[in-house]
C-alpha cells in the first residue's frame, strides 16, 4: 500500500511536469490552473490503474497449487467507470494441490479456501466438497456436529474448481 501511495505521488509530479512543459512550449499561453489539473489527473489515473491491476497481480502471484475458483466484480456510483468495466476487488482461491480425501466416502474432499480482498485481511476457511453429489458443506460452529450440506450443483465455482483438479 505504501508503494502505491508513492506511485500516485510520482504520477502527480509527472503530470504537473508534463503540463509545465506544455505551458513552456506554448510560450506561457496556457492558464495557470493546468498544472494542478495535470497533477490531479495523473494521480487519479495512477490510482485507478492500481485498483484495476490488483486482481491480476495478486492472482498471478498465487503459490503453486492455488487455483482461482471465483472472482467478485463490483460497481459503485462513486466510481462511475466501473459500470462500463467492473472492478474485481475480491476473489476465492482453492488449494487444489493438497485436498484431504475422505477414506470412507469416495469423492469427498476437505479443501482450504483462501479469501483475498482488496484492502481486506485474507482469510482461510476449510470446506468439504462432495464431487459425486455436487454439494458443499460450508463451515459451521466447529463443535464436531454433522456438517450442513448445501446442494449447489455442478456449476458452483468452488465445486467445479475442486472437482476438476482432484
Amino acid at each position: 500500500m505504501f508503494l502505491e501511495l508513492i506511485a500516485v505521488f510520482v504520477a502527480g509530479f509527472f503530470g504537473a511536469g508534463i503540463m509545465m512543459l506544455l505551458n513552456w512550449l506554448s510560450g506561457r499561453r496556457l492558464p495557470r490552473w493546468f498544472v494542478p489539473l495535470g497533477a490531479g489527473g495523473a494521480m487519479l489515473i495512477a490510482a485507478i490503474a492500481s485498483e484495476y491491476s490488483w486482481y491480476g497481480r495478486t492472482a498471478d502471484n498465487l503459490p503453486d497449487g492455488l487455483s482461482v475458483a471465483q472472482k467478485v466484480e463490483s460497481r459503485a456510483f462513486w466510481r462511475p467507470w466501473t459500470y462500463l468495466y467492473p472492478l474485481t476487488d475480491r476473489f476465492v482461491a482453492a488449494d487444489t494441490a493438497n485436498p484431504l480425501k475422505n477414506t470412507e466416502q469416495d469423492g469427498l474432499y476437505l479443501v482450504n479456501l483462501y479469501f483475498y480482498g482488496r484492502w481486506r485481511t485474507n482469510r482461510v476457511v476449510q470446506v468439504m466438497v462432495d464431487c459425486a453429489g455436487h454439494r458443499r458443506a460450508d463451515p459451521v460452529l466447529g463443535d464436531g456436529s454433522e456438517p450442513l450440506w448445501r446442494d449447489v450443483g455442478p456449476e458452483d465455482p468452488i465445486v467445479k474448481t475442486v472437482c476438476a483438479e482432484v
